[in-house]
């Protein structure tokens, strides 16, 4: 019977609703809610009174998730191996912009009367065949791998990026014209292109060597890019967006380039340690930086002859050569550990 105080509808239906002790009437579908409605702020108060995990924050009780970028930022501070390649890193690039911080000496000084001789006061690392300071050249020599792997990496970088990109894109004729393109450039020996190509250049700067790394490095580049793209433009993402009427330029530069980006920066890391390497081979084969350029291949190359009377003149540049190329394969492996989710 209805309830004389209570203005009950028609069907028994109170459209003012229950009041706040009362329970909730069965739901018709074989189960009953009897939750009063001050258990029900007292339970939304207290995060820890529901079931196990339900406290914790999340996207959908107003959390922030992750981004791939932020939660690889979040994976590589806690690697050891990106934390000490990258301060090794860091020195590298700061003694080579700013030299004279720990050296102050002048890498083209020399001293024939010192010539091959051990380590002195002021002079940890010896003399080298001319007479020069061991120490402050391989200091210096710091700057001239250094810009030859940054440029050359970012030029092949972008190039190779660009190219892939919108051929893995668009795809058609294009595509297999690159394709054929970067097969022909895959077909040249490395070190014998250098021979030939960088045989013929007389400048002593380091842009020639920077243009032919260049133009033999960005099919690799161009090779992973297209791949990424293609596989990035068939996501549901990318197809909604093309189905509300969103041009190639918004897609390709929105959702497509943001999403294909990561393989490139993980290859192109790991080539600048290898593109270091590359200098110093063409600089000790003789076509690759020349003198009065301070180069570590350079050091090494005039270090070779003398390696039994004076094994310091080969050891210090050697050593700073492999640990400069240890540091980029390192940061590169760090990257991809934390940028690929299938290596966690």
């Amino acid at each position: 019977m209805p309830d004389p105080e209570r203005p009950d509808g028609p069907g028994g239906y109170d459209p003012v609703g229950p009041r706040p002790h009362e329970a909730i009437s069965p739901t018709g579908q074989g189960g009953a809610m009897d939750l009063a409605l001050e258990e029900a702020e007292s339970l939304e108060k207290d995060p820890g009174a529901g079931a196990p995990g339900e406290g914790r924050p999340s996207a959908a009780a107003g959390g922030r998730a992750r981004s791939l970028w932020s939660d690889a930022w979040h994976q590589l501070r806690r690697n050891p191996v990106f934390i000490v390649s990258s301060l090794m890193i860091l020195f590298l690039v700061v003694i080579a912009i700013w030299p004279q911080l720990i050296a102050d000496g002048d890498p083209l000084q020399c001293d024939l009367s010192k010539s091959q001789q051990g380590s002195a006061p002021g002079h940890p690392f010896g003399y080298d065949t001319q007479g020069c300071d061991v120490y402050t050249r391989t200091v210096y020599g710091a700057r001239a791998s250094i810009t030859v792997g940054v440029c050359a990496t970012l030029g092949a970088a972008l190039l190779g990026s660009a190219l892939g990109g919108l051929a893995g894109f668009f795809g058609g004729w294009g595509d297999a014209l690159l394709s054929r393109v970067a097969d022909i450039f895959f077909g040249i020996p490395v070190i014998l292109g250098g021979l030939v190509f960088l045989s013929v250049v007389t400048s002593t700067t380091v842009w020639p060597v920077v243009g032919f790394i260049v133009l033999l490095g960005w099919p690799q580049i161009a090779r992973i890019a297209r791949g990424s793209v293609i596989t990035a433009r068939e996501h549901d993402y990318v197809q909604a967006a093309r189905a509300l009427g969103a041009g190639n330029g918004r897609m390709l530069l929105r959702h497509v380039a943001p999403n294909a980006v990561a393989p490139v920066i993980v290859v192109a890391t790991i080539a600048l340690g290898t593109y270091i390497a590359l200098e110093a081979t063409l600089s000790f084969l003789g076509v690759g930086l020349r003198p009065p350029t301070v180069s570590w291949g350079i050091d090494i190359s005039n270090a070779a002859s003398q390696i039994r009377n004076a094994p310091h003149m080969l050891l210090y540049p050697a050593g700073a050569l492999s640990l400069t190329v240890l540091a980029f394969i390192m940061l590169g492996d760090a990257v991809r550990d934390a940028l690929d989710p299938k290596l966690r």
